[in-house]
């Protein structure tokens, strides 16, 4: 940052230094010191403001310059949780998490793959089939998860005809 501004700045007091009538550089002014050239005058007091030619402006990068149109390029992914909720004062449970997620016994979290609902008419069957199937989430997301989520969520449940039953208790997994 502080070196972007002194080249900034150089740029800015370059035409200074030329209707001055002299050719030194004055970066080392802003630490910034560019071999060979070391400036030994003192820059006098200018009225009004320094204005650069167009020459030297930078161009805005295509992120910034879309920025403005699609703000949710720049905006940070944010987690709903209540800690504390203002009725009872308890923790309340992100309600996208079990919409989307469904936690197993042994502390795994399965999901359905992304885009098993679009666009399946352009889709070929085999593609559509690998899509159907669910997913183990890794450890960082399922203890992202378990964050996210109340102990309601967390309590083991019994279905009849469950076809997630194989899948329940693991044994041998380091979790």
């Amino acid at each position: 940052m502080a070196a972007a501004f002194a080249r900034r700045a150089c740029g800015l007091l370059r035409p200074v230094a030329a209707s001055l009538g002299r050719t030194a550089q004055v970066c080392h002014l802003f630490g910034t010191v560019r071999p060979q050239r070391f400036c030994t005058f003192a820059i006098p007091k200018i009225c009004g403001p320094v204005r650069a030619p167009l020459t030297l402006t930078s161009r805005p990068s295509i992120l910034q310059r879309v920025c403005p149109l699609a703000p949710s390029l720049t905006k940070q992914p944010s987690r709903e949780i209540t800690y504390y909720s203002v009725k009872k004062g308890k923790r309340k449970t992100c309600k996208s998490v079990p919409e989307r997620f469904m936690r197993l016994h042994c502390g795994l979290w399965i999901r359905r793959k992304a885009g098993y609902k679009k666009k399946l008419w352009k889709k070929m069957p085999a593609r559509r089939r690998r899509l159907r199937e669910h997913v183990f989430c890794n450890k960082t997301q399922s203890r992202l998860l378990d964050k996210m989520t109340t102990s309601f969520w967390k309590r083991r449940n019994w279905f009849l005809n469950d076809p997630y039953l194989t899948y329940h208790d693991r044994t041998n997994l380091k979790f």
